[in-house]
């Protein structure tokens, strides 16, 4: 393949060049004036933050990974539930340091109906941050874990429970009792 020359050429910024930044979508959210809840999740863990920009860089407001949520006795790192407690975690914390409203940042992800990005908007939201998010119908019981439950109930019993529930098993975690656990792990974040 031939590289592009002459005078019409122009290289695009290197950020968008390896895929790490929509410009045209991130100038959208910036045009708005405020926050930006960032929402992101590697192989690991789901990493939630509010962030405002400044003319010099991007400043973060608050900051919560999956992680952190072992202080409250949650396990799971990158399930629809955990997206929900870190955004909770996280918008309390930013409700505690002036932030009342943010738009989602999604990044180069594609929302798509019961994915992630709602879970984690709709835990900012129960937190008390107006994030606008449309017609979206986010499933409550999803939410909290119920189709793990289900899925595990049904299981159980058989090898195939062993495979798939081997990191909850191997971390102490019935799944069948996650709704539990996640009842528990919200009400212990509501009363920080």
């Amino acid at each position: 393949m031939a590289k592009a020359t002459g005078p019409t050429y122009k290289v695009s910024f290197r950020r968008r060049r390896t895929n790490l930044t929509n410009y045209r979508k991130r100038l959208a959210l910036l045009k708005s004036g405020k926050p930006r809840m960032v929402v992101r999740k590697t192989n690991k863990q789901v990493i939630v933050q509010f962030v405002n920009f400044t003319n010099d860089h991007d400043e973060t407001i608050a900051s919560a990974t999956s992680n952190e949520l072992a202080q409250f006795n949650w396990k799971p790192s990158t399930n629809l539930p955990s997206s929900y407690l870190t955004a909770y975690l996280c918008a309390n914390k930013a409700k505690k340091k002036g932030v009342k409203s943010a738009v989602l940042d999604s990044g180069l992800h594609t929302p798509s109906k019961g994915s992630f990005l709602f879970a984690a908007a709709k835990g900012a939201r129960d937190a008390g941050i107006d994030i606008p998010i449309g017609d979206i119908e986010i499933d409550e019981e999803r939410i909290s874990g119920r189709h793990i439950s289900e899925y595990a109930s049904s299981l159980s019993g058989s090898e195939e429970y062993n495979k798939r529930f081997s990191n909850y098993i191997k971390k102490g975690i019935k799944p069948e009792e996650i709704q539990n656990l996640f009842k528990q792990v919200k009400e212990k974040i509501s009363k920080l």
